[in-house]
């Protein structure tokens, strides 16, 4: 096993498939995290998303995609030309994975592109003992979906941040300001994913200040704010009150729990638990 990859893997206590899988899964999107830094790719974008969370910030649930976004709004940008380095990447520390754009036939300004390899292959690789795969079927494959935002609403912040391994690398993420308007956008407009929800308790939990300028921008690109005026605090409250009410929080719980650890923290949950919370926790910044 790379000597990296294997400091990398003494993070986790992994005792199950499932543990090793989440593993295998975060070794690889920090790869290729990597592979893009060394590609300048985050020249042109940042990082943002529940896996910058988990990986910058020590968000307690696993994620499974990498979501960035231009800094300036460029349709003609091109995603492909940083699938070579990104493959290269994962193969100089041995991982046999395949990076293919996903060609689509609208006009979306997000593009995709998948990382995909072996599930069994890659857990022996990692793990150097065949127990941990035991019942993984050898055609099961792990994926991994990038996507990248072309179009970004303005108003975001950026930071710097530093990775030590596998190797020192730099990435250049949302702040965290700017990270909590994009969930609160996810939130109110895309379903009702219990990720969502989960990473709305982490926010408050840490007095996150939300950036409501870059917010109420991501909501108009969407259709969802149609006024002039920047959303108030009390118009937000309004707004997630409302959604609140609708959310069917045991599905919710359902949706998040593969992905934590500690499930008990889901108890609380309902549409009285996050009213309160917001009434009491919820702060703006860059109001004016």
């Amino acid at each position: 096993m790379n000597s990296a990859i294997k400091s990398m893997l003494d993070r986790y206590s992994c005792s199950s498939v499932d543990d090793y899988r989440n593993a295998l899964k975060e070794i690889v999107q920090e790869i290729a995290l990597l592979g893009l830094y060394r590609g300048g790719f985050f020249s042109h974008a940042a990082f943002y998303g529940g896996t910058a969370l988990r990986i910058f910030y020590g968000l307690e649930r696993f994620s499974e995609d990498l979501d960035f976004s231009l800094i300036k709004p460029d349709r003609s940008f091109q995603l492909v030309n940083f699938m070579r380095t990104l493959q290269d990447e994962l193969g100089s520390y041995g991982l046999e994975m395949t990076v293919e754009e996903k060609l689509k036939s609208n006009r979306s300004a997000v593009k995709s592109a998948f990382i995909k390899g072996g599930t069994q292959l890659h857990l022996i690789k990692i793990s150097a003992i065949k127990p941990a795969v035991s019942g993984v079927s050898p055609d099961e494959q792990l994926r991994i979906k990038i996507e990248l935002d072309t179009d970004p609403p303005p108003g975001a912040g950026f930071e710097m941040k530093y990775q030590l391994l596998p190797t020192p690398y730099s990435v250049r993420l949302y702040d965290a300001s700017s990270l909590f308007a994009g969930k609160l956008h996810a939130l109110l407009c895309r379903g009702w994913l219990g990720r969502d929800f989960y990473d709305y308790v982490w926010y408050l939990s840490r007095s996150t200040p939300l950036n409501v300028r870059h917010l109420t921008e991501r909501l108009r690109q969407t259709g969802h704010w149609q006024s002039d005026q920047m959303l108030s605090h009390e118009q937000l409250l309004d707004l997630l009150i409302s959604r609140f009410t609708q959310i069917d929080f045991q599905q919710a719980k359902q949706d998040v729990m593969p992905f934590i650890t500690d499930k008990e923290s889901l108890g609380l949950w309902s549409a009285d638990f996050f009213i309160d919370i917001t009434r009491r926790h919820l702060k703006l910044s860059n109001a004016s």
